[in-house]
């Protein structure tokens, strides 16, 4: 049984992982934009991937929480999510989240605004 739970563990990540994966469309992505998207790390210093993970997205803020349309429903970004420091050459908020056992798991944010 165990063996089949990590079997199954291993096909999610990589599931994942495909569904981000680079095919071209970046190309034309300008090398410093490339690189800030390669450089941001969530404040635990766990870096949120590439440029294919990452999400341009809208977002509000209610009672001093951000929210973020993912797949269709409007979620509440974690305080450990969000990065304030790393600034935004992108001009959108950014948004980096995962599946998991069924739930989605918003991994780092940065604001359109952050500095």
């Amino acid at each position: 049984m165990r063996r089949l739970a990590l079997w199954m563990a291993a096909m999610l990540a990589l599931a994942s992982s495909a569904l981000a994966f680079d095919n071209g469309q970046y190309d034309n992505v300008p090398p410093d934009i490339r690189a800030w998207f390669k450089s941001v790390m969530a404040p635990n210093g766990v870096p949120c991937c590439d440029i294919s993970d990452g999400h341009r997205t809208d977002y509000d803020v209610r009672d001093g929480t951000y929210w973020v349309p993912i797949e269709g429903q409007w979620m509440a970004v974690p305080e450990r999510a969000i990065i304030r420091d790393r600034g935004n050459p992108v001009g959108q908020a950014v948004v980096w989240y995962v599946h998991h056992r069924g739930a989605i798991i918003i991994s780092c944010f940065v604001p359109a605004d952050a500095v």
